[in-house]
């Protein structure tokens, strides 16, 4: 964060300074673990109902925090604040407002938020001090906590933006206004609460409504919900995606062994060979979305079609794939999950089987309302039609993905419904050959206990 002092603090969350002069300032980051905290930091306490942040203010003070942040007085020096939350956020849409030199860049979308979060991230890096950090930080917390990393020197702010109804993303264009925004896609992600994909739609597409005249809207051409909002926006549209209504496209398409893809970039006239390094058909699309706000930021073609084949995977349990010692691929996509993204990581393993026996160890989809069933048979159905050949499916709650699957009329493999993670373990642990292709992927419910079992020591998270 920027250098300020309590005063200013005080001053900007509607705060009152305890225990310290108001010319104190604060000189580190700002964080709400005590573990994280550094020389000179802001620790932020929050009340919570198992942990409440308070308790931590002597371990924060000692391990370097110049303040605390809290509801009550904590006995070190701070700002007291009726909502430490709405403060956080007053601190982020100041510091953006005192940074003259920063682009803001926002991303939203129902799949690959995170990981083209992270391309974008490595790619404008190579233009300047970048604050793209790692994981799923897109949230009332998160969004102001990211912003809070960035100083004087930062030159690009990537913000991801994820949604639990209308007026979210609106909210948080509120703390931070981009001047390019993203929208990757829009799936069945949520649809519990947003009701249907065009809900969801309408906001997502709160973000392209907050850029400014003079920003870029970075648009998905191969998706009809995403192009739309064409309309909803004073900015520039740049169109990504296969469709030749695409002003950043790819055409010719391959995909290797691995599951890797290999496409030709065209933009303005020019055109270039990429070849990526990450796995999965649909990073072609998240690969384009970065391309476009990396060129809509100022980096030249040629030096975007390079990079593009130089990102990597930073966010973990996302198409993370490994090879175990005894020749086993496993792919790691164990961080979230929804229909269409397991549509894509089933499509994942499908290509790189090579002929090899595949398994897809699948939990439940957490947050589909009235869609559940339909949604996990759906899944299942696609898992037997792309000829997946043993099924493991992780609880009850999500036996309808073997329903789907054993209603494909010739599916020659198998699906089997057991309780919980170790019962999956235990089944792959006794039968797992050394030329397996496992996908393992599920909605947070622990499904990565199934994917450590098979990951060696030494590369875990």
């Amino acid at each position: 964060m920027i250098r300020l002092t309590l005063g200013e603090i005080a001053e900007i969350t509607g705060g009152r300074v305890v225990n310290a002069e108001p010319e104190l300032a604060v000189t580190g980051g700002v964080e709400y673990d005590s573990r994280r905290i550094g020389p000179g930091g802001l620790f932020v306490a929050f009340e919570g109902e198992k942990v409440d942040g308070h308790e931590y203010a002597d371990r924060a003070a000692a391990a370097g925090a110049a303040a605390v942040l809290s509801t009550r007085d904590t006995g070190q020096p701070g700002v007291v604040v009726e909502e430490p939350l709405a403060a956080l956020a007053a601190l982020a849409q100041s510091v953006v407002a005192r940074l003259d030199g920063l682009t803001v860049v926002g991303l939203t979308g129902s799949n690959g938020k995170t990981t083209t979060k992270d391309y974008i991230g490595q790619l404008l890096a190579r233009l300047g001090p970048t604050v793209a950090p790692a994981g799923s930080l897109n949230n009332e917390l998160g969004f102001p906590y990211t912003v809070l990393r960035s100083s004087e020197e930062t030159r690009f702010l990537v913000l991801e933006m994820g949604a639990r109804g209308i007026g979210h993303i609106r909210y948080l264009t509120g703390i931070a206004r981009p001047s390019i925004g993203a929208v990757l896609n829009i799936g069945a992600a949520h649809l519990g609460e947003f009701g249907s994909v065009e809900g969801t739609a309408q906001a997502k597409g709160e973000l392209v409504e907050a850029l400014p005249g003079s920003g870029v809207a970075v648009l998905n051409a191969d998706d009809p919900l995403v192009a739309a909002m064409a309309s909803r926006t004073p900015a520039t549209v740049l169109l990504t995606g296969e469709s030749a209504a695409a002003g950043v496209r790819a055409t010719g398409v391959s995909i290797d062994p691995a599951g890797r893809a290999s496409y030709t970039l065209h933009f303005e006239g020019r055109s270039a060979p990429v070849r990526l390094a990450v796995a999965g058909r649909h990073q072609v699309a998240n690969t384009l979305a970065a391309a476009g706000v990396a060129l809509s930021a100022g980096m030249p073609f040629e030096d975007v079609a390079v990079a593009l084949g130089e990102l990597g995977i930073v966010s973990v349990r996302r198409m993370d794939v490994f090879t175990r010692p005894d020749g086993a691929v496993v792919i790691d996509d164990t961080y979230n999950a929804n229909p269409s993204s397991m549509a894509a990581a089933l499509r994942a393993l499908s290509s790189m089987a090579g002929g090899r026996r595949t398994t897809a160890v699948l939990g439940y989809m957490a947050e589909l309302g009235e869609h559940e069933r339909s949604g996990h048979e759906e899944v299942g159905r696609l898992a037997a039609e792309l000829g997946v050949d043993r099924l493991i499916v992780v609880s009850t709650e999500a036996a309808p993905i073997a329903d789907g699957a054993r209603t494909v009329e010739g599916w020659k493999g198998r699906a089997e419904v057991v309780p919980d993670q170790a019962s999956a373990v235990q089944i792959l642990a006794g039968d797992l050959h050394g030329g397996d292709v496992v996908l393992v992927k599920g909605s947070r419910y622990r499904t990565w206990d199934v994917v450590d079992s098979l990951r060696p020591e030494e590369v875990r998270p």
